[in-house]
């Protein structure tokens, strides 16, 4: 597993983002690329790789070049935890043909978080609209909505959105007022009731790099009287990897990708999304509220996995025993 997790942020380096550079092309100017590939010298290495001009054209580069020349602009913005990754649009795609209930991907969000108790952050429902009707699983995550009801309704900001559309948390500005859940259509958050039992390793934020707190790693630590929720694991994105729960699935049913390069993968594909969701009937969940969720659904039809029933619930789960 740790092999294949490996592989899979690999090449939602390699494939996801390799291919979709024409925003920072197009910031840095196509000239400056043409120039550099009509001047460019001989040299020691000669890995190359691809790039799409703003017009849909694949032009293979040297990577020393690229990446010489987004540093050079990279150089001058600052990350903000608040403000997110600029020129980005991150959104997930769920296939609901190829969920089996195997719950890795709550194992690996649960671990990696250190989420304990009754609070996972993603949940698995079965579904089924009546007893004539064949039943499937269905993975719910926070929709990192364009127009977020929870931010609205925050009255102390602990709740915000990105420009690169993730919702996220800052526990240290929560009051616990649970205005946000209450305004969530999704139910996708979590309160903590109790003080969270997470050990000594939640408190340690230089396991992270962190000398302070941030709420780019959220759920170091969970805090009593504030609210959780899933958050995209921005703490891997902003180092070009996927979130925890993409890497575990063995089924590959999350993909995760940048609206504005029109990609996604799950790691072992990559896939344009708008192709994706139009060749797949591809729907948002109660997309008429407004919301605009970030998360994309595939219906369960052509199902590559059969119908098992599983765990039926969390408490039947924990943290450092596998599902049997």
């Amino acid at each position: 597993m740790d092999q294949k997790e490996n592989n899979s942020r690999r090449n939602f380096l390699d494939k996801g983002l390799k291919i979709g550079l024409a925003t920072a092309i197009g910031s840095i100017g196509f000239s400056k690329l043409a120039e550099a590939l009509t001047t460019q010298t001989a040299k020691d290495s000669t890995d190359k790789m691809q790039l799409m001009t703003t017009n849909g054209t694949l032009v293979e580069v040297d990577t020393s070049e690229v990446v010489e020349m987004i540093n050079g602009q990279a150089e001058h913005i600052m990350y903000n935890v608040r403000e997110g990754i600029p020129n980005r649009k991150f959104v997930m795609v769920i296939d609901l043909a190829k969920c089996k209930n195997a719950l890795k991907c709550q194992e690996s969000c649960n671990k990696n978080h250190f989420i304990t108790g009754d609070n996972p952050w993603l949940k698995v429902h079965k579904m089924q609209a009546d007893d004539d009707t064949a039943p499937y699983w269905m993975p719910t995550t926070c929709m990192h909505c364009d127009h977020p009801a929870c931010v609205s309704v925050c009255p102390v900001g602990a709740t915000f959105k990105r420009k690169d559309g993730l919702v996220l948390i800052d526990n240290e500005r929560c009051i616990g007022c649970r205005f946000c859940m209450a305004a969530c259509p999704y139910s996708t958050r979590v309160f903590n009731w109790s003080e969270p039992d997470q050990g000594d390793i939640t408190m340690d934020m230089h396991m992270h790099g962190e000398e302070h707190y941030s709420p780019e790693y959220a759920g170091l630590p969970s805090v009593k009287g504030t609210v959780d929720k899933c958050d995209f694991c921005p703490h891997l994105i902003k180092e070009n990897e996927l979130p925890h729960c993409v890497t575990a699935c063995p089924n590959g049913t999350f993909y995760f990708g940048d609206k504005y390069e029109d990609t996604v993968t799950n790691g072992d594909e990559t896939l344009r999304l708008s192709k994706l969701l139009t060749d797949r009937a591809g729907f948002r969940l109660m997309d008429d509220l407004g919301t605009r969720p970030s998360v994309y659904y595939l219906p369960p039809v052509n199902r590559l996995v059969d119908f098992k029933e599983g765990l039926k619930n969390f408490s039947e789960y924990k943290t450092d025993k596998k599902p049997e």
